[in-house]
């Protein structure tokens, strides 16, 4: 740092501390992050502010505050934030700045990934429509006009965070920033600009003078003092590029994105636990959940291709800001565990110990007689009993027992003790959810024009690409031009033709002379696709109109910012003439739809007079929007809109824009599995659920867009659907139950060190949402108790403890109770027992 600016950063110190701040060092050496002097072991999540509302920040932050998080990690959103060429855009979703803020009146730190490349399943990666039309740009390489813009919004993000105060160094919460992101994934494809664009973007980033470490992430090459970093489902392994550098995971995945027409992804906490636990025993002192709330993809921010407006992600709070159990639980069980280590961990490297086949130990001490222990059992099958320090542990196989002392293992990730929850998922029909109907004859619809619609279209000889024609300000393009079938010697009866069609992605409807014929789609894999459709042409001329649709725009890949969409090749066979090819015939084209165009997700439009109302509802119709008003349902917390009779389209409450649906595009039936083994690799392929069905039926509708009295309700369908089942749930309270042996572990933070191997035992501990107290007990047995949650009847062995827990929880937040047959007495002597408990929130 040059001595001018140290200066000015001891000057400003002064004076913030003066002001009642305070100031925070932030450096780094090859074992840790240095806050203050003290190396520090650091668990992060990350939340991005744009996918949710700025009502609920301090709830998910607090959430993960008390989940074991010392630092939030998030993207910043280049496209929403400059809309347009040097216009910014800091309010609602896209304050950063209050989002900031809210993390650090919480006391936590924050990274802020400012890229400007996010990736993250965002629409283009984050990147604004208007950079891909500079004149003789390339991103993400030495380009002159790439460079410029990326380093004005890197200025722009870093003088707005220091002008504020957010850097640590000015008593803010910010102790990492992040520039580019995964670039190493993709380098090669630049040729010999991607290392000359990395180190240009390093140099850049350090000059911007944070005072606060950078990183780049997925980066071997990352030049000093830049630390690189690791991204994947494991990073035991991973090693810096200098020795001089920490061993830091910015993106540990806790399950996958979403797509429309795939499998629900799940990754199983005691996996992503041992993957936790491997990193740490390895000399890893911090990591990032990717994501720790995933939140929704509103309006059109989803990236693509197809990825679905659910972000869940599977992470440990849901998409609606619920705590996800067990998972939430198991891994603020692990933090603490790791914490008791701290010390030791930033004090030494390990020393590796081999236990046997698959099995060892990596001791930390911070002096002779004072150490903690990581035993790990890697084999994917086999469990084990290992000798350690003159001790017997048992070791199930794929996991890791965490030992403060040396002595006392506190913590296994393949014994999970934590409450469950007994549905998959928040909305689940259970006790605790309440539907509201919608009347089917509240609905109005307007059938919108097949074709070109408007005035402002315009004729172009040969296809066109969709991206560059659209600019992205609307999913849609017509494509117009005619077929003529000769008259002569032709009968007024219609000539069978065959019609095939390529794209580029993501998805077509064909339709002949007015009426749908086809549609056509890609996949998030494979986005192209080709159609081939039977079709009947009069004689004489006839219409041939392709409605184009663009579902995200690609978001990763070396070049993506240049791959295009939409159809490239159009030809007609069969009409005795031989094979008609249309590519380079003339077309009309016209972007957006009809009902874009006027506005009709608007609420300025909710009683204009081209609503058309009756008392049956057209169902099942292409290209129609519905409205209709619907009361606001009891209570504070969100809602979800059942959308599971719709076939594909858009929806937006009060003119908020909820997203894309496609609940017409169901998984493949195969890959998935009820019973999901967790030893062993995973991937984003392994423990599928809900195979043979939609990707996603509920749609998050945040409290905050909900008015007390009526909302609108505007549905865009696109290929047809049913808005009389579509209804809105609400979560009343939850269900929740925990199943605790005798022979399970003591709760983490009821160890006390030097206490020896006896401590308080196990405990069944429950606790619900914040608000809800426990106001039933629906199950109680202490023995052998058989079922799991939500299906549990009493064993041979039983004890019938329902008044002990009714005791000991109803009317309360939150309740333990220990797992002993001096508290529950014992039916059956010589027994291993569990106490099972299913309880209601309320």
């Amino acid at each position: 740092m040059e001595k001018k600016n140290l200066v000015e950063l001891v000057l400003l110190c002064v004076v913030l501390v003066f002001e009642g701040g305070v100031c925070t060092s932030v450096t780094y050496d090859g074992r840790a992050l240095v806050i203050d002097g003290k190396r520090r072991i650091l668990q992060s999540g990350s939340i991005h502010y744009p996918r949710t509302t700025p009502e609920v920040w301090p709830e998910l932050i607090r959430k993960a505050k008390e989940g074991g998080l010392d630092v939030i990690e998030t993207y910043v959103f280049w496209n929403y934030h400059e809309p347009v060429k040097g216009q910014y855009y800091f309010e609602g979703r896209f304050d950063l700045v209050r989002f900031v803020k809210a993390v650090h009146k919480a006391g936590l730190f924050v990274h802020l990934r400012i890229g400007p490349y996010a990736c993250a399943e965002w629409n283009y990666g984050g990147f604004p429509m208007w950079l891909h039309f500079i004149p003789g740009i390339q991103f993400r390489t030495t380009n002159a006009p790439f460079k410029t813009e990326m380093e004005i919004f890197l200025g722009k993000i870093v003088g707005l965070m220091k002008e504020e105060n957010l850097f640590a160094t000015q008593g803010g919460p910010i102790i990492l920033a992040q520039v580019e992101n995964e670039y190493g994934n993709v380098e090669d494809a630049y040729g010999v600009g991607g290392p000359l664009y990395v180190q240009w973007a390093a140099e850049t980033a350090v000059d911007m003078n944070t005072s606060v470490p950078w990183v780049m992430c997925a980066q071997s090459d990352a030049p000093d003092p830049i630390i690189n970093t690791c991204n994947g489902f494991y990073c035991d392994q991973f090693t810096p590029n200098s020795p001089s550098k920490p061993k830091m995971w910015t993106e540990n995945y806790v399950g996958w994105f979403l797509s429309f027409g795939y499998p629900i992804p799940h990754r199983p906490v005691e996996d992503l636990a041992f993957a936790v636990a491997r990193f740490y025993e390895y000399g890893g002192t911090f990591q990032n959940y990717y994501m720790y709330f995933g939140g929704s993809n509103f309006g059109r921010t989803a990236g693509g291709p197809l990825v679905a407006t659910s972000y869940d992600y599977d992470a440990p709070l849901d998409e609606y800001g619920f705590i996800r159990q067990p998972k939430w639980g198991h891994l603020r069980d692990l933090h603490k565990a790791i914490k008791l280590c701290e010390d030791h961990l930033v004090s030494s490297e390990p020393t590796h110990v081999q236990l046997g086949s698959n099995l060892e130990a990596h001791v930390y001490y911070k002096s002779s007689d004072d150490c903690a222990a990581f035993l790990a059992n890697y084999d994917s099958s086999q469990d084990a009993t290992v000798q350690f320090n003159g001790n017997s542990y048992v070791l199930p196989a794929w996991s890791v027992s965490i030992l403060p002392d040396c002595k006392v293992a506190i913590y296994n990730t393949a014994k999970v003790v934590s409450q469950r929850a007994v549905a998959d998922n928040s909305f689940a029909r259970t006790a605790t959810v309440r539907e509201t109907s919608i009347a089917p004859s509240s609905w109005s619809w307007y059938k919108e024009h097949v074709g070109i619609w408007g005035n402002n279209s315009f004729t172009s000889p040969g296809l066109l690409e969709q991206i560059n024609t659209t600019k992205d300000t609307s999913d849609f393009l017509w494509y117009t031009t005619s077929i003529y079938v000769d008259e002569k010697g032709a009968s007024n009866q219609e000539k069978d033709g065959l019609l095939s069609l390529v794209s580029l992605g993501h998805g077509a409807l064909v339709f002949i002379n007015k009426r749908v014929v086809g549609f056509g789609y890609g996949n998030h894999d494979l986005p192209n696709f080709a159609m081939t459709q039977k079709i009947n042409l009069n004689p004489g001329n006839n219409t041939l109109d392709v409605l184009s649709m663009m579902i995200g725009l690609q978001n990763y890949g070396p070049w993506f910012d240049v791959q295009g969409t939409g159809p490239f090749s159009v030809v007609v066979d069969g009409l005795g003439n031989g094979k008609t090819d249309l590519s380079s015939a003339e077309w009309t084209y016209q972007v957006g739809t009809e009902g874009e165009h006027l506005g009709l997700d608007r609420i300025s439009m909710a009683n204009s007079s081209l609503w058309t109302k009756g008392k049956i509802v057209p169902v099942n119709e292409s290209l129609i929007w519905y409205k209709v008003m619907f009361s606001a349902p009891e209570g504070t917390g969100p809602l979800a809109l059942n959308l599971a009779s719709m076939g594909k389209g858009q929806a937006w409450v009060n003119g908020q824009g909820i997203g894309r649906y496609w609940p017409a595009y169901l998984s493949p039936m195969t890959d998935c599995t009820d019973n999901c083994d967790y030893r062993g690799n995973y991937d984003q392929s392994k423990c599928q659920k809900d195979c043979g069905k939609p990707a996603q039926t509920l749609y998050h509708v945040p409290r905050s867009w909900i008015n007390p009295g009526q909302n609108l309700l505007v549905l865009h369908e696109e290929i047809g659907g049913d808005p009389s089942e579509v209804s809105v749930l609400t979560r009343t309270g939850q269900e929740i139950c925990a199943v605790i042996s005798e022979a399970d572990p003591s709760p983490v933070d009821s160890w006390i060190p030097n206490s020896g191997f006896t401590w308080n035992g196990p405990q069944v501990r429950l606790s619900c949402e914040a608000g809800w107290l426990i106001t039933s007990i629906s199950f109680a047995s202490f023995g052998n108790p058989q079922g799991s949650c939500g299906s549990f009847v009493p064993g041979a062995c039983h004890s019938d403890v329902m008044s002990t827990v009714e005791q000991a929880c109803i009317g309360r937040e939150a309740c333990s109770i220990p797992v002993t047959s001096n508290t529950l007495g014992d039916p059956c002597l010589n027994v291993c027992k569990s106490l099972a408990v299913e309880a209601l929130c309320s």
